[in-house]
C-alpha cells in the first residue's frame, strides 16, 4: 500500500563482525503524520493551526538561466563561434576519442562535472551539425 504523502528512510548500520557485508542498509516507510488533534496529550498532541502560505523564495530560482541570458548566449555563440580548446573536442569526438575529449576539456575547465557538462554540450553540436548538414552557413 503506498501513502501519498509516506516519507521513505534509509538507514545504514555498520556491523563489524560480519566479514562479507559489514554495511547492511534498510529501507523504511515511515507513516504520514496525522494532523492535531488540538489536546495537549496524546499521539497528535498539540495545537490546531493552519499552515501559512510562503511566497517563493529568490533562492529557489538561482541556478536557472533567463529567457534573456539564454537568447544572448546563442547570439555570442552564433557571432563568435567556438573556442579553440572547443573545436578540439569536437574533433575528438568526431574520431570517437570521448575519453581524450573529456580529458582536454577537464584540463581547460578545472573540473571534471565541467567536463562532462562541456563534452555533453559539443557532443549535442555535433548531433545537430549531422541532422542539418550546411544549414548553419548561408552565402549571399
Amino acid at each position: 500500500m503506498s501513502e501519498a504523502g509516506a516519507e521513505i528512510r534509509m538507514i545504514c548500520v555498520l556491523d563489524l563482525e560480519l566479514i562479507a557485508m559489514p554495511l547492511q542498509c534498510y529501507v523504511f516507510r515511515m507513516a504520514t503524520k496525522q494532523p492535531n488533534t488540538g489536546l495537549f496529550v496524546g499521539l497528535n498532541k498539540g495545537h490546531v493551526v493552519t499552515k501559512k502560505e510562503l511566497a517563493p523564495r529568490p533562492c529557489n530560482r538561482k541556478g536557472k538561466t533567463s529567457k534573456r541570458v539564454h537568447f544572448v548566449r546563442n547570439l555570442i555563440r552564433e557571432v563568435a563561434g567556438f573556442a579553440p580548446y572547443e573545436k578540439r573536442i569536437t574533433e575528438l569526438l568526431k574520431v570517437g576519442k570521448d575519453k581524450r575529449a573529456l580529458k582536454v576539456a577537464k584540463r581547460k575547465l578545472g573540473t571534471h562535472k565541467r567536463a562532462k557538462k562541456k563534452r555533453e554540450e559539443m557532443s549535442s553540436v555535433l548531433r545537430k551539425m549531422r541532422a542539418h548538414p550546411g544549414g548553419g552557413e548561408k552565402k549571399k
